[in-house]
């Protein structure tokens, strides 16, 4: 069982079986800092779009007990911060109530050549969902769900939905699209060509969780 709800760009509230994880708390994101019985916050980078200091102690004010994982870089900034956090990158894990966090990935796409690489960590959660942050890796094994970028000056929609139909997931879900006046029309073209490979993709409303069953439910 997994629900999932959205809180902007690229901020997910995912409860999978007894473990409630939200992902990168930024400032393009909103509705998130009174949200209660978080275990863990997941950070794939220190952009501030994902990674937004004042949110992210919001969160923890309201839920003291929760975990925060992020790769190095993103461990610098915490430790200036004064937040407690546990280091997970590429091809290292951690387990939140039971549910696998898999850290996979180094690099954020290129924005441009002369800007200095940041890194990014996707996170793979459950065997199940997988969260690239601003990349388009490729897990060596099968997705059921997808969060899929469509929008950012790192990329092209047609990217967005070529990496997806690669990953090939059951469902896709549109992040980062933040910056985008009107989303749903961005939307039509990704529901449209992965609808025909039989990939469901799947908007959300912010705020309204959803329930995404497994295969086979």
């Amino acid at each position: 069982m997994m629900k999932i709800s959205k809180y902007g760009h690229c901020c997910l509230l995912l409860h999978i079986k007894d473990a409630r994880i939200l992902t990168d708390p930024g400032s393009y994101s909103e509705g998130f800092t009174d949200l209660r019985d978080i275990d863990a916050v997941i950070i794939t980078h220190e952009h501030q779009d994902h990674l937004h200091l004042d949110s992210l102690k919001a969160v923890l004010d309201r839920n003291p007990e929760a975990r925060v994982l992020g790769n190095a870089a993103v461990a610098r900034l915490l430790d200036q911060a004064g937040i407690a956090h546990e280091t997970v990158e590429d091809g290292r894990t951690a387990t939140v109530n039971g549910v696998l966090i898999e850290g996979m990935g180094k690099n954020h796409a290129v924005i441009y050549p002369t800007l200095l690489p940041v890194e990014n960590t996707g996170y793979f959660i459950d065997h199940r969902f997988f969260y690239p942050g601003d990349a388009f890796y490729r897990p060596a094994k099968a997705v059921d769900v997808l969060a899929v970028p469509v929008a950012g000056p790192w990329m092209k929609l047609s990217e967005a939905v070529e990496y997806a139909l690669v990953v090939h997931p059951r469902v896709a879900i549109p992040v980062h699209d933040g910056i985008l006046k009107r989303p749903a029309l961005v939307y039509q073209v990704p529901q449209t060509e992965l609808g025909k490979a039989g990939i469901r993709f799947q908007p959300l409303e912010n705020g309204v969780e959803v329930l995404l069953e497994e295969s086979g439910e």
